[in-house]
């Protein structure tokens, strides 16, 4: 008989998987009230409410899965279950709809100024021709990120009679063509769009993506929606542009600071804003409820999880062996993924010397979560790795042998984009750590950690000097630097790492550099 608490308050129907089983005894109580049986749970479902702590772990011997009927896990101490072997899952996806409706909602409402006409009528008022609308059939949608939201934004402006532009640096040519969407980089869609709305994760990269500078190439009269995350768009640009009179108007259901109390955004009449609403409807409530449920189910009773966010409850022993490796090629995938920013369309890893030691599928797995993490907005692990890659229509290679080159062990990864080809070789040395010795067929030999800079450059004197000298001259100390050639004169490389992320003034002004072919920020 498995115990499962079910510490915060989730309604019947959503725990429908676990009351029809049979060997499963629920305990619908907080922490608190159950204290005296939490060395017996196997499972604890949560919402936000409990805090899962390394102390609350701690405390239950028996607890094998930890499950979030949400998308967040802010309120559990992952790494504290990971040490301890313990699975925890949580809902990716749903409210996938749900977000996905409601910002259709809001550029419906935007457009046809619905807020605004209701507040008026409130008011006494009958003012029709204050508030003539605009179509959305025939307008240019401007979708900025095609995860699994900004895919259902595509399926619903086409039953609209809109046409789709589309920008996500991960996209591949066939996807974007199977969805029959025009696939375009940023400064030509935000010039070409009549409405943008923004579907990405907020990353250092993506976070004020949308800003003056490019919002001024935008067409006059641009509508704008962020139901993603607070912060893509700059509200004080944003706010600016509208009035200004350059954008028409904008539908906000998330902010950089929320609750948004007196934000000046909210003071402007072309402005429609919601609380942060997107996930906000029962079905999307009952949905991460009964996915949650089913996936503490399938675990408990020996059946494959899908939505994992960290290791698989696997033997101390066995992972110990392991982890190196498993660390390892997640850095190397997480190097690949940020060094092609780009659609990739296969991924062919080859596994060699005592790297062979146990089943090598779970470091394949282990290699797309780092690839996949800088460019989905959802948890990626082992567990969903590969489900992510067929939806995604990536194509996994994986083969074995014996030439190690000299090493104990190598693995060996290359990876094919829309337009150009990335390999790489890594190795774990015992009490020395991993190490990447290949890259581009460059030899080379640096460890994959903290904030990296990879330089192609031509092999001529006084090249790593500049680069060091700019460096210098604005204060940015280098922690380390690793160089490669193939020739004398030729083609060669450096990869350095520093105790803070370089900034994009930085990157541009090393850009301008003679002899330096191209360069990207890596971080790990």
């Amino acid at each position: 008989m498995f115990q499962i608490l079910v510490a915060d308050a989730i309604k019947p129907e959503g725990l429908g998987p676990l009351l029809e089983a049979p060997l499963v005894n629920l305990i619908e109580k907080t922490v608190e009230e159950a204290k005296n049986v939490l060395h017996e749970i196997d499972a604890i479902l949560v919402r936000s409410a409990t805090t899962v702590t390394e102390e609350l772990i701690s405390s239950m011997p028996n607890l094998k899965i930890i499950a979030r009927a949400g998308v967040g896990i802010d309120n559990i101490d992952v790494p504290a279950a990971t040490k301890r072997g313990i699975v925890v899952v949580n809902a990716p996806d749903g409210n996938t709809i749900s977000t996905a409706e409601h910002t259709f909602a809001m550029m419906a409402s935007l457009m046809r100024h619905i807020p605004q006409a209701r507040a008026s009528l409130k008011n006494g008022e009958w003012r029709r021709s204050s508030f003539t609308g605009t179509e959305l059939y025939g307008k240019s949608l401007g979708i900025v990120g095609m995860g699994r939201i900004g895919s259902e934004i595509v399926k619903r402006a086409k039953v609209f009679g809109m046409d789709v532009l589309v920008y996500d640096p991960f996209l591949t040519t066939d996807r974007a063509k199977k969805m029959g969407v025009t696939s375009l980089d940023l400064a030509k869609l935000l010039t070409l769009a009549d409405i943008i709305t923004v579907h990405t994760p907020l990353t250092p990269e993506t976070r004020g993506i949308i800003n003056k500078e490019n919002l001024l190439t935008c067409k006059k009269g641009v509508y704008l929606l962020n139901c993603a995350r607070g912060g893509i768009i700059n509200e004080d640009d944003l706010y600016e542009l509208i009035v200004m009179g350059h954008v028409a108007g904008a539908a906000i259901d998330v902010f950089a600071e929320e609750p948004p109390l007196g934000h000046k955004l909210l003071e402007l009449d072309s402005v429609i804003a919601t609380p942060h609403l997107g996930a906000s409807t029962k079905e999307a409530q009952l949905n991460v409820a009964t996915q949650v449920a089913q996936e503490v189910l399938s675990f408990l009773t020996g059946k494959p999880v899908t939505s994992s966010i960290n290791l698989p409850a696997i033997s101390k022993e066995v992972f110990a062996k392991v982890q190196p490796f498993y660390e390892l090629v997640k850095q190397m995938g997480s190097i690949i993924s940020q060094s092609m920013p780009e659609g990739i369309h296969e991924i062919s890893v080859n596994y060699a010397g005592d790297a062979l030691d146990f089943d090598t599928s779970i470091l394949t797995k282990s290699l797309l979560s780092g690839f996949f993490k800088p460019r989905l907005d959802v948890p990626v692990n082992e567990v969903n790795a590969l489900l992510i890659a067929k939806e995604r229509g990536l194509t996994i290679g994986e083969k074995t042998s014996h030439d190690t080159f000299g090493y104990s062990n190598l693995i060996t990864v290359t990876a094919k984009g829309d337009n150009k080809q990335l390999g790489i070789s890594g190795t774990y040395v015992e009490n020395y750590g991993s190490r990447i010795v290949r890259l581009n067929d460059f030899t080379i030999d640096f460890h994959p950690e903290g904030n990296l800079l990879y330089v192609q450059h031509m092999d001529r004197p006084g090249v790593i000097g500049r680069v060091g000298k700019i460096l210098g001259d604005h204060g940015e100390n280098i922690a380390t630097m690793q160089v490669g050639r193939k020739q004398a004169g030729g083609e060669a490389i450096m990869v350095l790492s520093f105790d803070n992320p370089l900034s994009d003034d930085m990157l541009e002004k090393l850009k301008q550099l003679e002899d330096i072919t191209f360069l990207y920020r890596i971080t790990l």
